[in-house]
């Protein structure tokens, strides 16, 4: 603990020419350190002070579905709520309806057989199963692989946890797929007496929107065995403009080495709701209730009975959705080419990758000129990592108009040329 002193005041009164105060200085634990906020924590402040000075800046920047859920989902959640027994503590584990639920909505659409009461640990969203993950088998300085470019909280999670952790390269002249030779290789480098390797992995990958086959699934099963790895699959995007959703665990003898997590966030329109779930076999499930069960106490069952509803829904459900996105996509990459930026039109997710013009040094450059110019915010592709400094993304939880009031924006403020001596 540290000590500073302060000088407040004279206080003749007092018999002593100063008075002062000591103020504590508390000191955060280590495993802060080099942590930072979040980044759209930051720049949501940034671009809330614009607004209030009147500048209706445009965000294209987060992942955060703009529609509502299906009118039945929230039915349930109303008529669930007034009941005067829904309001007490629940299962760690979960409702058994909502477990059921996953059970079946995993066969109907990923072809997985699953048992609710064994395999599945509900979750409040599935970023809070990635700490959960970490927490239960990271000890200090254990070796953790995290995709390059990938989602931050993969590295603030482990780090938070005490893991060393590593980078794999995801490489556009690639498709965005890992080099298993560079895996192999950087497991060879984890600490002596470390047995099993954490690895990230995240199809459809976000923020790239490259989309997986089964073929790289077996690789990474296999891989697995061969080198003693737990695969940590997060699948979140599988229903975003993707006609073929697959999960990590469909692949044969997946469950001995894998953890998936899936989030209802973003196919159901419910990211604030937060319901999320993790899969694995049994020994992994009641490994990460031990950390779970002392974290929190459950959610609430409206909820929870919601979410179930949520599951059951008929694949109208989804192409509704779907549609909306693919016009919305449409004008995202109208206002990409009027950018000058390039992209792969196969892409899957809420989001649309880019690579910035060579005239730009890099995404951030990029986001700046527009946030700042044409009152435009896109994310720049640098804070997913390194192999992300070239790029953008940009968000199709925007309604069209704003997407093409977006592009009118640009071409008022002039072409970029410009917009770099404005």
């Amino acid at each position: 603990m540290n000590y500073v002193l302060w000088v407040i005041n004279r206080q003749p009164s007092s018999g002593n020419d100063l008075y002062v105060k000591l103020k504590y200085m508390i000191n955060t634990a280590q495993r802060l350190n080099g942590i930072g906020e979040y980044y759209f924590s930051g720049k949501l402040r940034e671009i809330e002070k614009l607004n209030r000075e009147g500048e209706k800046i445009i965000s294209l920047g987060i992942g955060s579905p703009d529609q509502p859920p299906h009118a039945d989902v929230i039915r349930v959640l109303n008529e669930e709520s007034i009941k005067p027994t829904a309001h007490s503590y629940q299962s760690y584990k979960g409702s058994p309806v909502l477990r059921k639920a996953m059970a079946d909505w995993y066969m109907q659409w990923y072809g997985v057989s699953l048992d609710p009461d064994r395999e599945i640990l509900p979750l409040a969203g599935s970023k809070e199963g990635i700490m959960h993950i970490c927490m239960t088998y990271i000890n200090p300085g254990d070796l953790v692989l995290i995709p390059n470019p990938g989602y931050p909280t993969y590295r603030s999670a482990a780090s938070l946890a005490g893991g060393d952790v590593s980078t794999y390269q995801l490489l556009e002249r690639n498709n965005w797929n890992p080099d298993f030779e560079e895996l192999k290789t950087l497991i060879g480098k984890k600490k002596p007496g470390q047995e099993w390797v954490l690895l990230f992995l995240n199809y459809p990958q976000m923020p790239t929107g490259q989309v997986a086959d089964k073929r790289i699934f077996e690789k990474f099963v296999a891989f697995a065995k061969e080198n003693k790895v737990l695969l940590v699959h997060d699948n979140p995007y599988s229903f975003i403009l993707n006609e073929e959703p697959v999960s990590l665990m469909s692949v044969e003898g997946a469950r001995t080495h894998v953890i998936e997590l899936n989030s209802l966030s973003k196919s159901h329109n419910m990211a604030g709701w937060r319901v999320g779930m993790l899969v694995g076999s049994k020994e992994r499930v009641d490994e990460v209730l031990i950390f779970k069960s002392n974290m929190d106490s459950g959610m609430f069952l409206p909820v929870q009975l919601a979410a179930a509803k949520a599951l059951s829904l008929p694949p109208s459900w989804y192409n509704q959705v779907n549609s909306i996105y693919s016009k919305r996509k449409l004008a995202t990459e109208a206002l990409l080419d009027e950018l000058g930026c390039q992209y792969s039109k196969k892409q899957a997710g809420l989001f649309v990758w880019a690579r910035v013009p060579e005239t730009m040094k890099d995404g951030y450059e990029l986001s700046d000129l527009l946030l700042y110019n044409a009152r435009v915010f896109v994310t720049p592709g640098g804070i997913f990592g390194s192999g992300g400094n070239d790029f953008v993304r940009v968000s199709l939880c925007a309604p069209e108009e704003n997407i093409l009031e977006s592009i009118a924006r640009v071409k008022k403020a002039g072409t970029l040329k410009s917009l770099k001596h404005v």
